[in-house]
């Protein structure tokens, strides 16, 4: 007997509604302060199914939030200009650089049509530019990349790998080279699931998933300078304010923690979702966390009260959710459960947010 579905969403897969905890003090409330926030409970996601038995992997915006990539399923980048259209035959995609399919894709934070990508199976990081259909450089490493994170200034970038090491690429020129390309670090590898420069890229902020603590590094000396513990069982997901103030850590415990960074003191805890996070994400202003789990809906948070403010239904666990970079949008991707009488599961992409409905 096939599973009814309503609004996109199976009815045997009912989502618990978060548990609100006590109420925040008066002056760090939106009214206090003077803030409109937006009425997430009136949007809809908007979702684009794509065929396949693989999941859709990592999706991210451009700097200037006029595109949006997404990866996975197979060996193709697709891009779309959402402001137009996101219908699938809509989508721009790049191919011929990866041997297999492709994992992570990250933005160039200084240039809206540069982005690069990373495949574990075929063990490359591709260099793209969103003007040309040809890729403009690829590395063929000797590890797996998993993920992989821009400096603010757009010329160096931290990628972990598969066996949860952190290793550096440099943009320059080196011996009698002509123009500057991309080369790998002789800098040692540090121990990481997770890496992130801070908004200064003075520093970088670590995470293991097998290790309770976040380590704090100073870039480019790679000293630590602070050792902080976060989750029992290990740190999945972290995030930095645009704000500067706080960064997000999530993990296999179902909690995100928001640490000051002046001080590193874990100053809030969020306890809305039920199981391990996946992602983080905060919005351009740092007024919300959106946290994806390994449940069916991502969950959006006040940041300076930690109160959930919004549960968002999703097709399948996502192991990505993005904001906007100027708009209150998010973006997540996944693959549909396997049920009994459905139909095979498929690869998705959805929006949530004001006009994605």
């Amino acid at each position: 007997m096939s599973t009814q579905v309503l609004n996109g969403k199976p009815d045997d897969d009912e989502i618990p509604p978060p548990q609100r905890p006590p109420s925040p003090p008066p002056h760090t409330t939106f009214a206090a302060r003077g803030l409109h926030a937006p009425m997430f409970s009136s949007f809809t996601p908007r979702n684009i199914r794509i065929p396949s038995p693989q999941s859709m992997n990592h999706i991210a915006w451009s700097c200037d939030g006029k595109k949006l990539g997404a990866v996975g399923i197979d060996k193709v980048v697709r891009i779309w200009n959402p402001e137009k259209s996101m219908e699938l035959r809509q989508a721009t995609m790049f191919s011929g650089g990866h041997s297999d399919d492709v994992d992570y894709i990250a933005w160039n934070p200084t240039h809206p049509d540069l982005f690069c990508t990373s495949s574990m199976k075929d063990r490359r990081i591709v260099f793209w530019d969103a003007r040309q259909s040809r890729n403009v450089q690829t590395l063929q490493l000797k590890v797996a990349p998993s993920q992989l994170n821009y400096s603010p200034d757009g010329r160096t970038i931290v990628y972990t790998t598969s066996s949860k090491q952190m290793y550096i690429l440099n943009y320059g020129k080196e011996g009698d080279e002509m123009k500057e390309q991309w080369h790998l670090s002789s800098s040692e590898p540090s121990l990481a699931s997770t890496a992130t420069f801070n908004n200064a890229g003075d520093g970088l902020v670590l995470t293991h998933q097998h290790e309770p603590t976040i380590r704090v590094l100073e870039y480019p000396s790679l000293t630590v300078l602070h050792s902080t513990p976060a989750h029992v069982g290990g740190c999945v997901a972290a995030a930095l304010d645009p704000r500067g103030r706080y960064l997000a850590s999530g993990g296999h415990d179902s909690i995100v923690n928001l640490f000051d960074v002046t001080d590193w003191i874990c100053v809030r805890t969020i306890t809305a979702c039920d199981n391990a996070i996946t992602a983080l994400s905060f919005s351009h202003d740092g007024e919300f966390i959106a946290i994806a789990n390994q449940g069916t809906y991502i969950d959006i948070c006040a940041t300076e009260t930690g109160m959930p403010l919004h549960r968002v239904p999703s097709l399948g666990p996502a192991p990505t959710v993005s904001w906007h970079p100027s708009k209150y949008i998010i973006a997540y991707c996944g693959q549909t459960k396997i049920r009994e009488g459905a139909p095979p599961p498929s690869a998705w992409i959805s929006l949530f947010g004001p006009g994605m409905s």
